[in-house]
C-alpha cells in the first residue's frame, strides 16, 4: 500500500507526490476514460460501459479531494465524478509503471547451450496435475526460458491431449488434434522420416503460428534421434550484436512461407524476427523446409541473403544448443514462436514414436496469471 502525501492539480493534469517519494502525473483525459465507478465499469468483470465518443472530447479537472481514504475527482464540463482507489492509481499510473508484456525478450531469460548445469526445467507429471505449484512452476519455466520437460506422463494414446488440458487448449491443425512422429512411407512432411532436421519452428506457413507444442515419447529403441533445443530470441540477439543492419534486414522485410499438399494449401508472409513498438523480438520464424519463393525488391535481394546466412549460421553453433534423448514417458512443451527444435538422424533399427499436438500461448499464460492470483 502506498499513500498519497500530496496532491495537486490544474484542469488538464493531477500531479501525485506518493509516500515513497514516486510521482504521478496523470493527465484529466486519462483519469475521466478510466473511471472506476458504476455507470462506467461493470461492476462484475471491470470492463467498460461507455465508448470514449461517449464522453467530453476535452474534459477539465474541476475539484479534487481525499474522502475516506479515496481520491474523488471532479470533472467539467458534465460534472461527472470519479473515486479511485490511491493504490489503483499508483497500480496503473502509466509514468511508473511499463505496459504488460509477457511474450517479448525483455522479461524472458536468455539461454544457450551451458546455461543448465544444474539440469533442464523439468517436473514430474503427476505432481504438475496434482498441484498447484508444481504447475505454476513449470508454466513459469516455459514463460522464462521457453520449454519445459515433464517426467513419467503415461504412455497412452492420445494422452498429449490431457496434458493440455492442464492449462489451456487444443490448437487443431490439418494434422488433427494431434500427430504422430514417426517413419511414414512417402512422408508429406520430412519430420515423418529418420532423417536429421535442422533447427526450426513448427507452422509458420500459418498465421497466427501455434504458440505452443508439445512432443511426447511413447516408444525409443533406435540408436540416435536426439532432440536438441535452441533460444531463438538468443540467436536474435547475437545476430543483433554482431550486425545490426542483419538484423534490421530480417526484421524489416517479410517473405513468404508454404506448406502444400493433397489436403492443404497454407501460406503466410510474415518476417523471419518480429519485434514490437520498442525494437524488442517478440517472434522468430526459422523452417528452411518451409520457405515460399523469396519475393524481395532487386535492391534487396544480396543484402537479405546475407542476412539470411549470417542467422542460419548462428542457429548452427553447437554453444547455443542444448541436446538430450527423449526417453518413453518424457514429454517436452516448448514456445513455437521462440524455441527452435531439431533431431538427429536415427538408426533404421528399433522404433521411435513421438506423438504432438499444439496448443496457444495465450491459454498458458491465463492459466500461469490464475495460478499467481491464487497463491
Amino acid at each position: 500500500m502506498n499513500r498519497i502525501r500530496h496532491f495537486s492539480h490544474d484542469s488538464e493534469e493531477l500531479t501525485i507526490v506518493w509516500e515513497d517519494a514516486s510521482q504521478s502525473q496523470l493527465q484529466a483525459i486519462w483519469l475521466r476514460d478510466h473511471c472506476q465507478m458504476p455507470a462506467s465499469r461493470n461492476p462484475d468483470n471491470g470492463q467498460r460501459l461507455l465508448n470514449i465518443t461517449d464522453i467530453p472530447q476535452d474534459p477539465c479537472i474541476d475539484r479534487v479531494s481525499l474522502e475516506d481514504g479515496r481520491l474523488v475527482i471532479e470533472f467539467r464540463p458534465d460534472g461527472h465524478r470519479s473515486e479511485f482507489d490511491p493504490d489503483w492509481l499508483y497500480e496503473n499510473c502509466y509514468s511508473l509503471n511499463q505496459q504488460h508484456d509477457d511474450r517479448s525478450e525483455i522479461n524472458k531469460i536468455l539461454w544457450s547451450g551451458d546455461s543448465f548445469q544444474q539440469g533442464l526445467p523439468r517436473y514430474a507429471y503427476d505432481v504438475f496435475c496434482a498441484q498447484r505449484g508444481s504447475r505454476r512452476a513449470a508454466l513459469q519455466a516455459v514463460s522464462d526460458y521457453g520449454f519445459v520437460l515433464l517426467d513419467a506422463v503415461p504412455c497412452e494414446d492420445g494422452q498429449v491431449l490431457k496434458v493440455i488440458e492442464q492449462f489451456g487448449y487444443v490448437r487443431e491443425t490439418n494434422y488433427g488434434p494431434f500427430f504422430e512422429v514417426r517413419t511414414k512411407v512417402e512422408p508429406n512432411n520430412l519430420a515423418y522420416t529418420n532423417l536429421g532436421l535442422g533447427c526450426h519452428l513448427d507452422n509458420p506457413y500459418r498465421d497466427p503460428v501455434p504458440g505452443l507444442q508439445l512432443l511426447h515419447c511413447l516408444e525409443s529403441s533406435t540408436a540416435g534421434g536426439e532432440s536438441i533445443l535452441q533460444d531463438g530470441f538468443m540467436a536474435a540477439r547475437i545476430l543483433r550484436d554482431e550486425d545490426p543492419q542483419h538484423f534490421a534486414m530480417l526484421s524489416q522485410h517479410w517473405i513468404n512461407f508454404r506448406f502444400r499438399d493433397d489436403a492443404a494449401d497454407l501460406r503466410s508472409r510474415v518476417p523471419f524476427i518480429e519485434t514490437n513498438d520498442l525494437g524488442a523480438v517478440i517472434k522468430v520464424r526459422f523452417n528452411n523446409r518451409s520457405i515460399d519463393t523469396i519475393n524481395l525488391p532487386p535492391a534487396v535481394i544480396r543484402p537479405f541473403y546475407a542476412a539470411y546466412r549470417h542467422y542460419a549460421e548462428i542457429l548452427e553453433r553447437e554453444e547455443l544448443q542444448t541436446v538430450f534423448k527423449l526417453q518413453p514417458g518424457e514429454l517436452m512443451l516448448f514456445d513455437n514462436t521462440r524455441i527452435l527444435h531439431a533431431r538427429k538422424a536415427y538408426s533404421a533399427a528399433g522404433s521411435r514414436h513421438l506423438q504432438g499436438a499444439y496448443s496457444d500461448l495465450d491459454g498458458l499464460y491465463s492459466s500461469l496469471r490464475t495460478l499467481e492470483t491464487a497463491s
